[in-house]
């Protein structure tokens, strides 16, 4: 290790729901250092899934979370000439990160009107183990699983 590792900032949870995974999520939706208008997409996207569905807003984006977060993934390794995909496993921290920005990043690529429509429907998909968010995972995974047999040459 050449440094040391960074103090972990201090999150503090959203006004709405008192949630700290809540405002990680807000913070990646986040565009331009606006967090205030993040903030607004956001709820306004909760308002619409809470319409839709019977449902708390708040397990539904939970549970979307859950399904779109990966357990392993794979790194490239180059190996006496020939290039290995290596599956390994994610720290906790990086797993929800990257499931966050799947999330946003799938939310912002669908076709609706209105980044607060487009985000509730990529949640209320990913809740249902639908969108494409959950089939990224679902490739992920596969492509690990099909790589297994190089799981000895892990750093």
């Amino acid at each position: 290790m050449r440094k040391r590792k960074p103090k972990l900032r201090v999150i503090n949870p959203d006004p709405r729901y008192g949630d700290i995974t809540v405002t990680m999520f807000v913070n990646n939706l986040m565009w331009q250092g606006k967090k205030s208008l993040a903030y607004e997409l956001f709820y306004a996207a909760m308002d619409i899934v809470s319409k839709r569905t019977e449902e708390p807003a708040l397990d539904v984006f939970k549970t979307a979370l859950t399904n779109a977060t990966p357990q392993v993934e794979v790194r490239s390794r180059r190996i006496g000439g020939a290039t290995f995909q290596i599956p390994t496993e994610i720290p906790a921290k990086r797993k929800t990160s990257i499931g966050m920005k799947w999330l946003i990043r799938f939310a912002r690529e669908r076709n609706g009107k209105g980044m607060a429509e487009k985000l509730a429907s990529e949640l209320l998909a990913a809740s249902k183990g639908e969108g494409a968010a959950v089939k990224r995972k679902e490739d992920t995974h596969r492509m690990a699983e099909s790589n297994r047999a190089f799981a000895h040459f892990r750093v």
